[in-house]
């Protein structure tokens, strides 16, 4: 079996002219090189796999050639490679220090290549400043680091820095097709174009990926393997899913997410592309931005025929959507639903139901609509389903039923306008529901003539339940209630003994108990309750808070008991025991004497150890 040389060692680089992406920081080495510019320590930093270390090999190379050597020579002797992630102690870089004294045996320089050198310890740092100020002529130091941030600031001062930067996605796709032909494979250009976005802007990377996809494939490269292989959603799912949000077809794009689901994709990360879709899209608007789009030509044009169909408001409006849903998405609890439901909204962006078919949804908009139309409620229809109290409640606004014929309005207990406004501007005139069937039915109970006025009962105002209000208005009729005195012609006075009196008030502990009232309930049932006599019931509560707890909701137990001993002049009384409340332990030293009470060893063991309580 042959051995497999992998591409990224394969096609490394072997000059300054074969390195992709960085023309700027190769040209700056040539010049340096041939006018004798070239500092001594040298600091490479930028993102991994995008040729620091390559670029380190060709300048020590080139700068010991002097067209004598042969093409081949690669002056092993006089390069030197340190990997800083695992030598970075003193101790190696003092070896370091004491080789560089020794002057090269061939060449004119020796270069010390040290990778990742972010990795040295401060203490190596510092033992490395002199000599990296004021290294031996024949000695030259490159720097590669992918975290300048972590090198002390003493070092950066002493380097000349070259920040390499991120391999564009064309010039990717260029060297891929490249190598794609010298290999003998067939690959279509979308594909690649693919594994170049896949690589982020790494060259190591996107060769890695390169030889990953060819050993699936073979020597045909399409744009299905790739996408089959790398497991990614290409631009043509997202197109896909735009044209069914274009259709407003919400029941297809939740079986196709269901779907993309099902193949192991994230939702986070679908709808994230859908995003940068929505962007493509509204960069294709205009020729002047059509470059920031960076695709094939063959893409393009079908980017180029989306954006037509898509109204710049609704891409507007779907990439503020979809934007909402990617930021939203790591706090949803319900993540999928999240996205389903940013979908549906996508869908109904531009549903106009005059023009659209509602079929396209799951519940179509013509069940909250008449002809096509939102129903809208009017002010007046508004006011009169307020006070119709008689009206059905499918009769109102905002469903299908034809109207049905109304009975006679009965008197109204609050005052309503005499007749109200046809649309016709007429007044006092009443609708025939049979020649206007559109008109709501409540409609037709407004236009009726007043009834003639009647004394109204006084049933207080209506209030909401969380308004101050309400809570005083609440507190006024318990005091009312408690006040009212009962009539003995009306009220019974039966008697009772102390025993059915007993299991009245254990049956109502036990229902506010499963109520959810602890607190009442363990107070209701901390003692037994006697007959002082034959009206009064007596309990010995342990402290004043359980008192004031019974106390403040005696009301309802006192209406359990006497509708359940069937006399309504019982009374209550609550009294503190007070030897009863000393006995409960409040202070850490109270705690204490207790525990001592029952262990007596605590207190011993308390002096032995000299603790404090």
């Amino acid at each position: 079996m042959e051995h497999f040389v992998v591409s990224a060692r394969k096609y490394r680089p072997k000059t300054f002219k074969d390195v992709v992406g960085q023309q700027a920081i190769t040209n700056t080495l040539l010049n340096a090189i041939e006018n004798n510019h070239l500092a001594q320590a040298l600091l490479f930093c930028g993102p991994r796999g995008v040729g620091k270390t390559t670029c380190a090999r060709i300048l020590a190379k080139m700068i010991n050639q002097d067209g004598s050597e042969s093409e081949d020579e690669d002056f092993a002797f006089n390069i030197f490679e340190l990997d800083a992630a695992s030598n970075n102690s003193v101790d190696d870089i003092r070896s370091l220090i004491d080789q560089v004294r020794i002057p090269p045996q061939t060449g004119k320089y020796k270069v010390y290549i040290i990778d990742e050198v972010h990795m040295l310890s401060t203490s190596a740092f510092n033992a490395f400043l002199k000599t990296l100020e004021e290294p031996p002529k024949h000695a030259i130091f490159i720097l590669a680091t992918t975290e300048k941030h972590k090198i002390i600031p003493t070092i950066l001062s002493r380097c000349q820095i070259f920040d390499f930067k991120r391999i564009t996605v064309a010039d990717a796709r260029e060297y891929l097709k490249y190598i794609a032909e010298s290999q003998g494979i067939q690959a279509e250009e979308d594909a690649l174009h693919i594994i170049a976005e896949k690589a982020d802007g790494a060259m190591r990377d996107a060769l890695s990926i390169f030889d990953r996809v060819v050993s699936f494939s073979g020597k045909e490269l399409t744009r299905t393997a790739v996408t089959q292989n790398l497991n990614v959603l290409d631009y043509q799912t997202y197109m896909e899913v735009t044209d069914l949000l274009l259709e407003n077809n919400i029941p297809e794009l939740l079986i196709r997410f269901n779907k993309l689901l099902a193949l192991g994709f994230d939702g986070h990360h679908f709808i994230s592309g859908l995003s940068s879709h929505f962007r493509d899209l509204i960069v294709c608007k205009n020729e002047a931005t059509i470059d920031l789009l960076e695709v094939g030509e063959e893409s393009r044009q079908k980017y180029r025929e989306q954006s037509k169909k898509a109204s710049p408001e609704f891409l507007m409006q779907a990439l503020e959507l979809a934007n909402r849903c990617d930021f939203e998405y790591r706090n949803s609890n319900n993540q999928r639903l999240h996205v389903e439901l940013c979908l549906m909204q996508l869908a109904s962006i531009n549903y106009d139901g005059e023009k659209k078919n509602g079929s396209k949804f799951i519940i179509p908009p013509s069940h909250y609509s008449t002809n096509g139309k939102p129903q809208v409620a009017t002010n007046a229809e508004r006011s009169v389903t307020h006070v119709t109290a008689q009206q059905p409640a499918d009769s109102t606004a905002g469903t299908q039923q034809q109207p049905a014929p109304q009975p006679t309005p009965q008197p109204i207990p609050q005052p309503v306008s005499p007749v109200a406004t046809h649309p016709s501007g007429t007044m006092g005139t009443p609708v025939n529901t049979a020649t206007t069937p559109k008109e709501p039915a409540v409609a037709e109970v407004a236009q009726e003539p007043a009834p003639a006025k009647k004394p109204l009962i006084s049933r207080g105002k209506a209030v909401s339940g969380l308004s101050l209000r309400s809570i005083k208005e609440k507190k006024a009729h318990e005091e009312a209630k408690k006040n009212q005195k009962p009539t003995t012609e009306t009220l019974p006075e039966d008697p009772f003994t102390e025993q059915a009196m007993q299991e009245a008030w254990n049956t109502y502990v036990d229902i506010i108990d499963k109520q959810g009232k602890k607190i009442l309930s363990s107070a209701l049932a901390s003692d037994t309750p006697k007959l002082k006599d034959p009206k009064t019931i007596w309990i010995e509560l342990p402290n004043d808070t359980m008192k004031k707890e019974v106390e403040r909701d005696q009301y309802p137990l006192m209406e359990f008991l006497k509708e359940k001993l069937n006399n309504h002049y019982i009374e209550l009384k609550v009294s503190v025991n007070e030897q009863s409340a000393k006995q409960y332990a409040f202070t850490p030293v109270e705690k204490f004497q207790k525990m001592c009470e029952t262990n007596p060893v605590l207190d011993l063991l308390r002096r032995e150890l000299d603790l404090e309580v």
